[in-house]
């Protein structure tokens, strides 16, 4: 029996849409039901980011920090922070810290921002440009190293794939499709919502960490 060997299957953005106006029942023939469609499909993503933790769209990064400078902007396709150290480099070695999250109402009440250290805190102000607090400022040159989430790529060209992992791909094309049929087979919405969401689901449970865990009971001692 022959195999293909191959395990690089893709969906260009005008494959996606042509798969998600079939399952409507239908096949795009204009350019506005195209340019629909890839709006529709923007707005999938942007619904995503509120699904909880996509783990492909989850990526390490590094700001410098400057002594006395207690807040940086993030870039804009941050969407949360999850994680973070301190790193510091002495004499060529880098030695990460954790530094704590704390919540806005912990940030508002501290008495003295401009006190200098390394850093032990930060708060994330989640607005369209996304902002870091540390308390203390930073009193030298150190690092500020975390997990961040970023928005999922736009959908761009029609040539392009989506910034997706493979194992999304079933649950983009039927949201899509479900997408779509609000505007263009109403009928169909009903049955199409339930098969995205049963998409979704699947998908996402297998989207998570797997490494093992253990949990100790506090026996009071």
């Amino acid at each position: 029996m022959t195999t293909s060997g191959t395990t690089t299957f893709n969906l260009s953005i005008d494959d996606l849409v042509e798969e998600a106006f079939e399952r409507c029942g239908m096949r795009p023939t204009s350019g506005f039901q195209l340019t629909s469609a890839r709006r529709s499909l923007n707005l999938l993503f942007l619904d995503w980011a509120n699904r909880g933790l996509n783990l492909w769209t989850i990526e390490q990064a590094s700001f410098p920090l400057t002594a006395g400078v207690n807040e940086i902007a993030l870039d804009a396709s941050v969407v949360n922070v999850l994680e973070a150290v301190i790193r510091q480099n002495n004499q060529g070695t880098n030695t990460d810290v954790y530094i704590e999250r704390i919540s806005r109402e912990d940030w508002l009440n501290v008495p003295d921002k401009t006190t200098q250290a390394r850093p032990a805190q930060f708060y994330v102000e989640r607005t369209n440009i996304p902002k870091v607090y540390f308390y203390p400022a930073p009193a030298a040159g150190y690092t500020f190293v975390y997990y961040r989430i970023r928005r999922i790529q736009d959908a761009g060209n029609y040539t392009n794939t989506a910034d997706v992992n493979f194992r999304f791909l079933p649950c983009l094309a039927s949201g899509l499709a479900y997408y779509l049929s609000l505007k263009f087979a109403a009928d169909r919405a009903a049955a199409l919502k339930a098969i995205y969401e049963e998409d979704f689901q699947r998908a996402a449970l297998e989207d998570r960490d797997t490494a093992s865990a253990r949990f100790l009971p506090d026996m009071g001692v």
